[in-house]
């Protein structure tokens, strides 16, 4: 047998098959996301579907309401029962000809979409206060759905397997989005309705794969994103994936990381690494030489150390490794955790394990996607030995231990293709009824942040066209992260905030500014509580008729005089305030004609009005205010606590716009 042609036809038609979900139609079905302890929304007309056979008589019974209807020969029947009124529980039941389906235990209310890349994926058990908020989640009225990941390279008809809604418990909410969590939490105080969650979201994913086709194709440089989908021409790109990585592999020589035994040898002292690479650490290994790999890396590095720091008590800090670590001190297993990607690694080491003279730390990392490596803080990576805190940041020896065959697990990934997730996680439960869309993402186009600018806005606007209405989408953006910048400079994340800035000229859009609550350490920041209550004040703003903004100040003009510039704003309820123990503004930079920055005092004039001004900058031409990774100092408020938004007034090419 040709086993090359067998592998390659098997793939080819697993990937046809991938596009294409055939539900059973010789039995009666619903769609998945119908199940019990469902949330159907409350003031809308409700879309049922499912399957069945081909010209077979369907009967959907629930409350006071009975539609009925005949399935078209591909099987399919879809319902509309008219809006229904908050309340429950209730049980809907679907009569065929021969079968009856019951969904029970449904409530009527408010049901919202949480989707996004890992920040909105974040756990509760993850958060700050975990123990506590868990064992305080017990809300019978809120319904939990989490999508189980999956790529199509077709719009699906249905997901791919069963799907449940929860109740809210201590037992069902610990993996479930914090953010989200949070966010229906203050809902369901404020409306007293029952709130339903539907959790549908990957970490490290871009916008993009999260829009249709047809949405995306419109855009300038995806115009051949539908030949991309072709099972053929993704064959074509996975084999020369394939080659590429055999070729890297092979550059580094020959070796085994195990011995015939099965045990791991790479970790041991008089290891011979002379074909083995140097890399500056900490970093993901992407930006680092290793491009698109998911695998296996081997790091080592030798530091030498007296006989007083050999023999006192010692403690190896690696900060966050991505996504799993084995660590070794002289050939000796020191600690180790599994899929844990945003813990730091803190090993104590026994006494014995250093020593007088060279010490070897080997680490080996298993990625399975997205970035891999060590990808913490220069300050986080460091031998603690007594009072002594010797540094470990800077060149270790490397080598590829194994790269994840790509034709072996999820095939292609998220972000190799645009749509993949619409494909997949989106468009299977297109048009079930909602009230709105919660959105976390971002970090994953920070270096496209230009092209956000379309991208964003283009993705909003497909999914309410799939579902024919402008509903309500919230969304967050950046939170601070990375070193704080010592003097003014360009930025990306300040650029992909401007961009999400700018998405607020849609319509029934609102955005939660979080630069306040971010970690400079950590790009999961573990405060998902101001996160997700920042949501809920713009949901009541931008979806239950309240009348208090919930942005923030933002800057609606300004202009120069006298040597300053007077900045206007708008939405700033209460006023604007400098959240500072002296009452200085902070975070403000001027610039006159010839582009550079300098550090501005600013003042608050006035309930809405701020002068800037800077000796270094006499003839002001644009202001920026928190225009950093990290705008760590930025303190300007409205009188509810909202932070201001970071912005610029200038128009100049910043470093995405390539």
């Amino acid at each position: 047998m040709n086993t090359t042609r067998f592998f390659w036809t098997c793939l080819i038609l697993g990937f046809m098959l991938l596009g294409v979900s055939q539900p059973a139609q010789a039995q009666l079905k619903l769609a998945e996301i119908f199940s019990d302890h469902m949330v159907l929304q409350q003031k809308q007309p409700l879309k049922i579907w499912g399957w069945a056979k081909a010209k077979e008589k369907i009967t959907v019974s629930f409350r006071e309401q009975e539609v009925k209807v005949k399935t078209g020969a591909d099987g399919r029947w879809e319902v509309t029962l008219e809006a229904e009124k908050a309340g429950g529980p209730d049980v809907m039941t679907v009569k065929g000809k021969k079968e009856t389906l019951s969904v029970e235990d449904i409530l009527v209310g408010e049901v919202w979409i949480c989707s996004g890349q890992s920040n909105m994926e974040w756990p509760l058990s993850q958060t700050r206060d975990a123990e506590m908020e868990i064992a305080a989640a017990n809300y019978p009225k809120l319904r939990l759905l989490d999508v189980p990941r999956h790529v199509a390279t077709q719009p699906e008809k249905d997901f791919p397997e069963d799907l449940q809604w929860d109740r809210c418990s201590p037992q069902t909410i610990a993996s479930f989005s914090a953010v989200a969590y949070f966010f229906a939490r203050k809902l369901q105080q404020e409306l007293e309705v029952p709130i339903g969650l539907i959790s549908t979201n990957w970490g490290g994913t871009n916008v993009e794969t999260w829009t249709s086709v047809d949405a995306i194709e419109k855009i300038a440089g995806f115009g051949n994103t539908r030949k991309r989908l072709d099972p053929e021409k993704i064959k074509a790109e996975q084999e020369a994936q394939t080659q590429k990585f055999a070729a890297l592999l092979a550059g580094f020589g020959e070796g085994k990381e195990k011995d015939e035994q099965g045990n791991f040898v790479w970790q041991t002292t008089d290891l011979d690494v002379r074909t083995w690479k140097k890399m500056s650490l900490p970093g993901l290994w992407e930006g680092k030489g290793l491009p698109n790999v998911d695998g296996v890396v081997w790091y080592r590095k030798t530091i030498r150390l007296t006989a007083e720091q050999a023999a006192a008590e010692a403690v190896l800090s690696l900060g966050p490794i991505d996504d799993s670590d084995q660590t070794w001190i002289n050939g000796k297993l020191v600690g180790g955790l599994t899929q844990k990607y945003n813990v730091a690694r803190l090993y104590e080491l026994d006494q014995g394990i250093l020593q007088a003279g060279e010490n070897t730390i080997a680490i080996r990392v298993d990625d399975t996607g997205g970035g891999g490596g060590l990808h913490g803080a220069a300050k986080q990576l460091f031998l603690k030995v007594g009072d002594q805190s010797l540094p470990l940041a800077g060149d270790w020896d490397y080598r590829l231990g194994k790269i994840m065959d790509i034709r072996s697990g999820i095939s292609p990934r998220p972000n190799d293709i645009p749509s993949l997730l619409y494909n997949g996680m989106i468009h299977p439960f297109v048009p079930f009824a909602f009230q709105g869309a919660i959105w976390y993402q971002g970090e994953s186009n920070a270096s496209r942040a230009y092209k956000y600018r379309a991208l964003f806005p283009t993705m909003i606007q497909d999914w309410r066209n799939r579902w024919g209405r402008d509903f309500p989408f919230l969304f967050v953006q950046l939170a601070n992260f990375k070193a704080a910048a010592q003097e003014p400079g360009p930025s990306d994340w300040a650029e992909l905030r401007e961009a999400q800035l700018m998405t607020l000229d849609l319509p029934a859009t609102g955005m939660a500014v979080i630069i306040d609550i971010g970690e400079a350490g950590d790009i999961h920041p573990r405060n998902k509580q101001d996160v997700g209550l920042r949501l809920a004040m713009s949901a009541m703003e931008k979806a239950y008729g309240g009348s208090t903004p919930a942005s923030g100040p933002l800057l609606a003009k300004w202009e120069a005089k006298d040597g300053s510039a007077i900045l206007t704003f708008k939405q700033a309820v209460g006023g604007l305030v400098a959240k500072d123990r002296y009452g200085y503004l902070k975070g403000f930079t001027l610039a006159g004609a010839d582009q550079k920055f300098h550090w501005a005092r600013a003042e608050i004039i006035s309930e809405n009005q701020i002068r800037v001004s800077c000796a270094a900058v006499p003839d002001p031409a644009a202001v920026r205010y928190g225009w950093a990774d990290n705008p760590d100092d930025a303190n300007l408020y409205d009188g509810q606590g909202l932070p201001a938004s970071p912005f610029r007034t200038d128009k100049w090419k910043g470093i995405t716009q390539k």
